[in-house]
């Protein structure tokens, strides 16, 4: 079986790509080459992407496989960039990560892949693949509590994971990085990269100045009373305490972002309390639902994770029509912000993943 490994330049991908070549399986390294690869040195300045490269690649030779850099540019763009800048234009929070996972690595990457003749795109995600009796595939929590990364793929088809391998599930973070030294993957001690996907140390508000207007407006509290100015909506996120341009202790309180109307171009705070409904909900409306094997008919039990890293939740998910639902979780859950993903599991297995719509 030939395999495709998606080496980032990181050390979990290429523990990725090591282990498969070990178990006999004929490899290729490629690396994707994305659009800020290409733009961003001229207006961010240093960028992450040359050394990457040069790490991916010396892994390869490391290990013994062929390598390439794949360029995805003119894709990334329209795909995930586009897709990122439009969402917070209409005043969403989308989330890059899990769309690059369905668009990208399991897309058009996987589209590459099968084209040279692989059949299988690996990765160095934290989770894994479990085949069922009929031959369909449930994608499950990684080992490492600390490290599960199957959240970020709650997007994806069962096409797309019969065609996934996910090497270093079963692994801990710890036990990843004694692989590497042991075998002398010249990335052994590399630092995990942080932030989204593409943008590395670049901040999210830096990069969507570059594409949208910074339209100044009024900070409000619920009960319309201007309070100070914004720099630009978008700039903000739900749950948001700090650099809020309010003085937190103004009035003798604490203040946070609880929404942001997009007709009024205001942005609205109010006292940071578990009570403050706008910001605490027990209850959700979801769209776009997407499931991986298992679909829900029937109102069903479920466990809900409502953003990477918080811990999974009960939950009572309620399909409706047009692929909608309402999910009422069993305690309150704070900043919800429409365009996330909502997770939807049941027990370690990732059932599919659903965009917050209200």
């Amino acid at each position: 079986m030939k395999i495709m490994a998606a080496l980032s330049g990181g050390v979990d991908s290429a523990v990725a790509a090591l282990l498969l070549k070990q178990q006999g399986f004929d490899v290729r390294g490629a690396y994707m080459k994305t659009w800020m690869n290409e733009d961003a040195s001229d207006v961010f300045g240093d960028c992450p992407w040359h050394q990457d490269i040069k790490d991916a690649e010396a892994v390869a030779k490391k290990i013994g496989i062929d390598f390439e850099v794949v360029d995805f540019i003119k894709e990334y763009r329209e795909q995930i960039v586009d897709y990122m800048v439009d969402g917070y234009a209409r005043g969403i929070t989308p989330n890059p990560d899990v769309m690059c996972n369905r668009r990208m690595k399991f897309g058009k990457f996987l589209d590459y892949a099968k084209k040279t003749g692989c059949e299988i795109v690996a990765t160095g995600h934290y989770c894994a693949s479990v085949e069922n009796p009929d031959g369909s595939k449930d994608l499950v929590c990684g080992a490492d509590p600390s490290k599960d990364q199957s959240y970020f793929l709650a997007m994806i088809t069962q096409a797309q994971l019969r065609c996934a391998s996910f090497p270093i599930g079963s692994l801990l973070k710890s036990e990843v990085r004694e692989i590497a030294k042991m075998n002398g993957l010249p990335n052994c001690d590399k630092k995990d990269s942080q932030g989204i996907c593409f943008l590395g140390k670049i901040k999210i508000q830096d990069f969507l100045r570059q594409y949208l207007p910074e339209s100044k407006g009024p900070i409000v509290n619920k009960s319309g009373k201007i309070l100070g100015e914004h720099k630009g909506l978008f700039n903000y996120t739900i749950g948001q305490r700090k650099g809020i341009a309010v003085p937190s202790n103004m009035d003798n309180k604490n203040y946070v972002v609880v929404a942001k109307d997009f007709l009024k171009n205001a942005l609205v705070i109010d006292i940071d309390s578990p009570s403050q409904p706008d910001l605490w909900k027990t209850e959700v409306f979801v769209e776009g639902v997407n499931w991986i094997n298992r679909p829900l008919e029937n109102e069903t039990q479920i466990l809900a994770r409502v953003r990477y890293r918080d811990p999974l939740v009960p939950a009572t998910f309620t399909p409706l029509e047009g692929g909608e639902a309402r999910v009422k979780f069993s305690s309150p859950q704070r900043a919800i912000a429409p365009g996330q993903i909502l997770g939807l599991y049941s027990g370690q297995i990732l059932l599919g993943g659903a965009v917050y719509k209200s």
